[in-house]
Formats: C-alpha cells, structure tokens, sequence
C-alpha cells in the first residue's frame, strides 16, 4: 500500500513540474526510467517533461479533428493508446528488431529511437519520408563511385612527397564528422562493455557511427533516417522543426545556401523582425495569422489553411513534393529524380549522375513534365496566398531562366575541363583517375558545387546579393575565366618547349 501511495505521489509531483494533466498516465515502465534518469540526465527528463508527448495520450491524440491531429494512425495499440509517450514506449519499441538492443535493470531497452518505433503512431510520416531523397542520404552519397570520390578527395588527408600529393583515405571519424553527419552513419554494434554507473556497474552496447542525427542514417533496426534531425530530441517540437535555424544545421553553405539566402531574403527579414510574435506550434497552420512570411516548413513540410479553413497544403514529409527541380548538389539543375535511391542512375558514360557531363537530363530516371508541373502547382499556391497571380508568375520564370543560365555557365566549364583532359593537363576519366583531385577539377566542381547553387537558391529565394556577389553570378564567370587561363598557360608553355624542342633538334 505504502508503494502504490508512493507512486502516486511521485506521478502528482511529475504532473505539477511538467503541466501534465491529471487525466494522463505515466506508465510504470516509464516512471522506473525517470526515478533514475532524473538525476543521471536531468537535461533529458526536463525536455521530455515540457513535450506534447508527456502531456497528451495517443488516444487523446486520436480523437482530435483531422486537421488538428499530430498522429496520423487511425488506431494505436491498446497497450500503448493510455499512457503519454515517454522513455519506455520509445526505446522498448520493436526491441526483437534492434541489434542494440540490451538488457538493463529488467528491461529490453534499444539506444537508437528509429523511424519505425515512430511509425507506431506516425506511419504516415515515416511513409512519406520513406520516398525522400532524405532517406536514402547515406546510401546516395557512399555508394554512388563519383559523389564518394569527391569525398575522399575533400576529407582525405594529403601528403607532399617529390613534388607530388598522395591522398590517404578518410576515416570513420572523419566522414562521421563531416558528410555523414548530414547524410547520416551506419550505426552498428560493436560488442559491449562494463561501465561504472551511480546504480553499480552495468553493461551497454558499443555503438559505431554513434552518435549521428543525420538525415539519412542506417539504423541498428534496418530502418533508414533520423526524425530527431528535426524534430529534436527530447522534445521533438514542432515549433523547433518549423524555425529555420534547424534548416540550417545541414543547409547552410557554400554548396546548400538555403539558410544564408534566406535570411538576406525579405522573407527572412519578416522572420527575423517580426518571428517572436508568430505561433509556431499551431496545428493546422493559418497563413496571415499564425505566421506573416514563410519558413522552410511553410514551402516544404506543413499543412497550411486559410482562416476560412481552406487547405492550402497537405502536410508532407516528402520534401520534395512541392519541388519539380533539383537545383542543388549535382553538375546541373535537372528535374527530380522518380526513386528517393539515385544510386539506381546511370548516364551513357556509366555515371550513376542523372545528367550527361554535358547536361543532357537521362530522363528515364527523372519525372517528367507533367509531374513537374503539379509540382511547381502545389509550391505556387502557398506563394499565391500572399502574392499575386502576376508576382508568382514572374517570380518563377525568373527561377526558370536561372536554371537555364547556371546550367549554361557550368556546361563551358565543363567543356574547358574536357579540353584539359583531351591535352593531358589532368588524367580524368579516360586515364581512370579521380576527377576531383586536380587543381582544374577542383576549379569546375565550385563551379557548380558552389556558385551554380547559389546562384540558383538566391532565385528560387529571392535571396538579393547571393545571385550576384555572394558566391552568385560574379564567381561563376571569374571561375570561368580563370578556368580558360590555367589552360591557356599550359598550352603556351607546352608549344613552347615543342618549339625549343624542335629547334634542338636542328
């Protein structure tokens, strides 16, 4: 008796330091976790503490209008539906699934919370996050033989001997630290080991690639992605999501300056000025009343109404839903991809690139125009709910003759390469090397890598100066012109010792 009163307490005190309301249930598996990790992680329990998981059951979630529901099952197990969301149901969700999975203090526990533990009550979510580029980030980066060369070239630690550079290739710390922390780890299980803990000596399993919140992580239960790269944990806020200093972490420049562009946006100075006073943790979301400008979220992600109540976008986790181009992190801008796996792509030269190196689209592995352009729809009806038919029509063929422009721009850099490979200034393709690792092709990849994307963001985001000075249109014709007289000078030099050459001989 004295424990069932003690327990009771425990939960009343809990409620009053977390604005939990008595009509909801801790678990008792939960509550064992807390009693413990209230001292050892105090950050973690205080920032559950203030979630909506703490403070609302998925059955309460359940019953909420369409429009206003966080959970997009249509039925949570019974086991589950009662209790707020707290450590337990998280991390012994799908234990039999978990190579991580360890025994600690009677439990089943896993470290790594993966997409599929989500999809309990967000399937939905999980689903469309599934046809993301997002989530298959590792995969489309390691297995692809031309973006892992550029990582190697860029995290290869370089050496000088006899008037040459070696590269060794990167280590697992240094990819993890670098590419993988956006694209995401392998994480793996490594045995286990005994630490010294407050409750004694326990043991725990030893994680690889640990820790990681990329985008498109390996998780130990074979799923793929990370819902706390945005949702962080262990408040998994949608407010957090929807600001775009979370954007940013992965999304900041030079090769994706989505977050710089918009900040010199006017939108970004509406964010900037006025974002204090905006709800950002309102679902659905009004335009003109919860918020006045767009975020990332706004164009990409949420469910936006009117305040009539029209929809004017479905929520979406498929970033690119609203997107008919891919203007970053490839050669040239091209149409997106059918499969989120772009390892699956292969141009006439056996390239997994989704464009010839001369920009000629491979367009059997690429959507095409019809689905581009109910694409470009969905995206112009958000635009047009605070602008023009006329504004959002010039807006975008602006947009469209950048692409062009950009493309155009980085089609003679690449011809000037092509021509340094045909002279033998580099090795390239045709002599099987690497062709990022020389002083031309590190020349041509800013060409596109950089200043095409910018160039192309500053368009699409009305970002001002990024389109001109800021890594914009500046650096790709100083790029280019520069390009041009590196192989000038290599051909002067080379015709001429032909010539000194030739006179010796006579």
């Amino acid at each position: 008796m004295k424990k069932v009163i003690l327990f009771a307490l425990l939960m009343l005190f809990l409620f009053a330091q977390s604005g939990i309301g008595a009509n909801v249930l801790i678990s008792e598996d939960t509550q064992t976790c807390i009693d413990c990790h209230a001292s050892v992680h105090p950050g973690i329990v205080a920032d559950w503490k203030k979630s909506l998981h703490a403070g609302r059951t998925p059955a309460q979630g359940l019953k909420r209008d369409r429009l206003k529901r966080r959970v997009s099952s249509k039925k949570v197990p019974e086991t589950l539906a009662h209790n707020v969301v707290g450590c337990a149901e998280c991390h012994t969700m799908n234990a039999d699934k978990h190579k991580d999975s360890f025994e600690h203090n009677g439990y089943d526990i896993h470290i790594v919370v993966s997409p599929e533990d989500c999809a309990t009550c967000h399937p939905a979510e999980v689903r469309q996050y599934g046809k993301n580029l997002m989530s298959h980030a590792h995969g489309n980066l390691q297995n692809n033989p031309v973006f892992r060369s550029l990582a190697d070239s860029t995290n290869g630690v370089q050496s000088f001997n006899n008037m040459k550079l070696s590269y060794k290739a990167p280590d697992a710390y240094t990819n993890a630290d670098s590419c993988l922390f956006c694209h995401g780890t392998v994480i793996d299980i490594k045995g286990t080991e005994t630490r010294d803990t407050v409750e004694g000596e326990m043991s725990f399993p030893i994680l690889s690639g640990w820790p990681n919140q990329g985008v498109g992580r390996i998780n130990p239960d074979g799923s793929r992605g990370s819902c706390s790269a945005c949702h962080t944990r262990h408040g998994f806020s949608i407010e957090m999501a929807r600001k775009p200093h979370t954007c940013a972490e992965c999304h900041k420049g030079p090769d994706v300056p989505a977050y710089g562009v918009y900040s010199a946006s006017k939108h970004g100075g509406l964010y900037s000025a006025l974002g204090e006073e905006w709800n950002f943790d309102s679902v659905p979301w009004v335009v003109g009343k919860d918020f006045s400008a767009p975020t990332c979220a706004t164009c990409h992600i949420s469910l936006l109404v009117t305040e009539d109540g029209e929809v004017l976008a479905e929520r979406t986790h498929q970033m690119n839903d609203r997107i008919p181009w891919r203007i970053f992190g490839l050669i040239y801008a091209h149409p997106h991809p059918k499969s989120p796996d772009t390892t699956t792509i292969k141009n006439r030269a056996g390239l997994s690139l989704p464009t010839e190196l001369t920009g000629e689209p491979v367009t059997e592995y690429l959507i095409g125009e019809k689905e581009q352009e109910k694409r470009q729809k969905r995206m112009q009806k958000i635009c047009l709910s605070c602008h023009s038919q006329g504004w959002v029509d010039g807006h975008f063929a602006r947009l469209q003759n950048t692409i062009t422009n950009t493309n155009e721009m980085t089609l003679t850099a690449t011809k000037i390469l092509l021509t340094a490979w045909e002279k033998g200034f580099a090795k390239g393709l045709a002599r099987k090397d690497s062709i990022f690792n020389e002083a031309i092709e590190k020349k041509w990849v800013e060409q596109w890598l950089f200043y095409a994307n910018s160039t192309r963001f500053a368009s699409a985001m009305a970002g001002a100066d990024y389109g001109v000075f800021a890594n914009g249109r500046w650096y790709l014709s100083k790029n280019v012109q520069e390009m041009l007289d590196w192989l000038k000078i290599r051909l002067a030099v080379t015709g001429g010792q032909k010539e000194r050459d030739s006179q010796g001989n006579h």
